[in-house]
């Protein structure tokens, strides 16, 4: 491809994206719940710089009649979210915008290369507010009461109203950030980056580690609100709610990886002898 026509590209891109990326910045990754767009975005940037090599020795195959409706279609995204400040719609709107471009130089194989990174970049695109609100809701409200009905058979005293907790003299409302939507999403990302690096074939068995990801992030937010009760009970108020409310978020990521590699280790015993590396 011609160094002019990729350079006129990358700057219409930059010109297009980047005020999107100051509001999400500004907006979305500066809280708790979607902390790991940015690392998200490095991390599936990084994936297309590896396979350089492999774009760079396809013959270029165009494929038009896929890559223009795409194409369209993407624009039409992006002016409808940035005009009616849908974020969701403008951030995805590149990801689609990629997938066009690739297919209108490079055409389908090129695609193929890519299609892990640019599918890895869906966990960077900020939830629409009302299925956060219809999802979360619920985790929140099965998240309280795992945690609060352990911590009663533990020995503590521990009540639970709602999505409030009791713990001796202090009460502790279960926010969004502890609900497991998102840290759900994050895992997830995980396991699939995981499992691209560790260049798993057999379908079955990553369907599999996929969905066990999601009640593996749900007993790990549930290990973090035991924590920062525990912590608030022994040290009060300000230890729960300071450096230690930070950390315990640490710690479900931690707790999830660890549950992902012993689920992993599981499954490597029952698929063993299949396919489940490349080559």
């Amino acid at each position: 491809m011609d160094a002019v026509v990729v350079g006129l590209l990358l700057l219409g891109l930059v010109a297009m994206y980047v005020p999107s990326y100051i509001m999400l910045a500004e907006r979305v990754w500066s809280t708790d719940e979607q902390g790991h767009g940015p690392i998200i975005l490095a991390v599936s940037i990084y994936l297309i710089y590896a396979k350089r090599h492999e774009l760079a020795a396809l013959e270029p195959a165009p494929d038009y009649w896929l890559g223009a409706p795409l194409l369209a279609v993407a624009l039409l995204m992006y002016v409808l979210g940035r005009s009616q400040f849908i974020m969701f719609l403008e951030i995805f709107s590149q990801i689609v915008m990629l997938v066009a471009l690739a297919l209108l130089f490079m055409g389908r194989r090129a695609l193929r290369i890519v299609w892990f990174p640019l599918f890895f970049m869906l966990f960077m695109v900020p939830l629409p507010g009302t299925l956060v609100a219809a999802v979360t809701a619920p985790l929140k409200s099965a998240v309280s009461a795992v945690a609060a009905s352990l911590l009663y058979h533990l020995g503590y005293p521990v009540g639970r109203a709602g999505v409030v907790l009791t713990v001796g003299q202090y009460e502790l409302l279960v926010a969004d950030a502890c609900a497991g939507l998102n840290s759900m999403f994050t895992l997830e990302a995980l396991g699939l980056l995981y499992m691209n690096l560790m260049r798993y074939t057999n379908v079955l068995r990553n369907v599999v580690l996929a969905v066990l990801i999601i009640p593996i992030a749900f007993v790990a937010n549930i290990a973090r609100v035991m924590i920062l009760v525990l912590v608030t009970y022994y040290f009060g108020d300000e230890a729960g709610q300071g450096f230690i409310h930070g950390f315990a978020g640490m710690v479900l990521f931690m707790v999830g990886l660890m549950l992902m590699l012993a689920v992993d280790r599981v499954l490597s015993v029952i698929f063993k002898g299949r396919n489940q590396r490349a080559a």
